[in-house]
């Protein structure tokens, strides 16, 4: 029992299925009483709503905030941004196929370091971005991203023994005497010479270069048949697991030079995120404050639906593993705002309904049956430019398309079923005999 706790609480999403699932139950059996009929069942199904969904809200805001699970990117919590150039040399020259290379051990080395969402992207021929949001140490980290990492073992004779493309794997190590070191072990054939030239030359020095500097060079006291070696000297546990890394993700394939290095700082992100929450509160009140004026008490559920909306799209963003960018919280607002002009489109065409004599349940199902093509068609060309961005947008362009995408999903789901419901439970409910006084209708 305890470990299914723990994967619920664990993601928020599923955590959010399992709420959803137990009010649908509950729902379930409200509706099939036969204790309750009518008013009564409509009343009490959508106390209960009400219930699960603002208990949903205090856990996703006190206990287990979503927001604070949220990744962000570069321009919210600060990080590195850098940009290096491809060079030829007489021995790597710049290819195609060298630069996807290239991009693909960068990748390594990032994922080594342990980023949330990091940016690695081709800038035409010979240039790669790199964006690492969160980075404490930028110097440390540009020196891993960009070290060719080109490991030799040479013998007493200058001859190459093996290389770091011989390595099975590299692990940074504390030894016995409280040291920190490298641990290498060779494959195939690799391991072979590794084999052989330790067995000849015993008592005498392997020399050990990376990126053609001298390491160490260790008296070989006995044959090492397993294909293992050590690297010595380093005076901290960071430095030698970031040597680890860059020679566990392979050697640049192609010398790289820094073309832009640019810091940017957590302050700045601080204030965006600021900045955003008030601009974000403003609209946002400025929004219910409309629809609540103007439309009355369906306002107000479309003023809740939206509520579930917010929560619906963050466990999205969570569950995803996206990252949020200045620019996404602006797809943020214009999905949230996506969301209130689908329910204005089907309350104007309730009210028109209304206007004619309809009863409130026929003109509400009338009114959401003729507005569901007009909502999907607008949503569909927002999915459509949505998708372009992502796929021709770089960075912060395309985490406004990913935000907006969410938001598009969301606001169907919200927008058109959730509202729809709670407006048939409040219809239903007996609560408001004066159904065109509800809607706003004069007359």
């Amino acid at each position: 029992m305890s470990s299914w706790i723990k994967a619920l609480t664990a993601e928020p999403l599923y955590l959010a299925a399992a709420l959803l699932g137990a009010a649908l139950v509950v729902l379930g059996w409200i509706l099939g009483s036969r204790r309750l009929q009518g008013a009564a069942r409509s009343r009490m199904a959508l106390v209960t709503v009400v219930v699960l969904v603002l208990a949903g809200a205090f856990y996703f805001t006190r206990v287990q905030p979503l927001v604070g699970m949220v990744n962000l990117g570069l321009d919210l919590q600060g990080g590195i941004h850098v940009v290096m150039e491809g060079v030829d040399t007489p021995d790597r020259p710049v290819t195609e196929e060298g630069m996807r290379k290239v991009v693909d051990v960068i990748r390594r080395r990032v994922d080594a370091m342990g980023v949330a969402e990091p940016i690695i992207q081709r800038q035409g021929a010979r240039r790669i971005i790199v964006e690492l949001p969160g980075i404490k140490d930028p110097d440390q980290a540009i020196a891993l991203i960009g070290r060719t990492a080109v490991l030799t073992f040479k013998d007493p004779e200058g001859k190459t023994v093996v290389t770091g493309d011989d390595l099975l794997s590299a692990d940074a190590q504390v030894g016995p005497g409280g040291e920190y070191v490298v641990a290498l072990k060779f494959k195939g054939e690799g391991a072979r010479r590794f084999a052989e030239a330790t067995s000849k030359y015993v008592g005498q020095q392997i020399s050990i270069y990376l990126d053609e500097e001298l390491v160490q060079s260790p008296v070989v006291e006995e044959p090492i048949p397993t294909g293992e070696a050590i690297i010595r000297g380093y005076k901290t546990y960071e430095e030698a697991r970031r040597v680890a890394a860059v020679l566990t993700s392979g050697a640049l394939p192609v010398k790289l030079e820094i073309v832009e290095n640019r810091t940017v700082s957590a302050t700045l992100g601080s204030d965006s995120i600021a900045r955003s929450k008030v601009a974000a509160a403003v609209a946002i009140g400025l929004i219910l404050l409309f629809l609540i004026v103007h439309y009355r008490v369906p306002g107000l559920v479309a003023a809740f639906a939206l509520g579930i909306y917010a929560f619906l799209f963050m466990g999205a963003m969570v569950t995803l593993n996206a990252t949020l960018t200045l620019p996404g919280i602006a797809g943020v607002l214009l999905g949230m705002g996506m969301a209130v002009d689908a329910n204005i489109i089907i309350f104007e065409r309730v009210r028109e309904e209304l206007r004619t004599g309809r009863t409130a349940r026929s003109a509400i199902d009338s009114g959401f049956s003729h507005s569901l093509r007009t909502i999907i068609d607008s949503n569909a060309t927002t999915i459509i430019a949505a998708i372009v961005l992502y796929y021709f947008g770089t960075g912060p362009i395309r985490g406004f398309a990913v935000t907006l995408l969410i938001g598009v999903v969301t606001t169907i789901i919200t927008g058109v079923f959730v509202t729809r419901y709670l407006l048939r439970l409040v219809m239903d409910s007996g609560l408001f005999a004066n159904v065109k006084a509800l809607w706003g209708i004069r007359g």
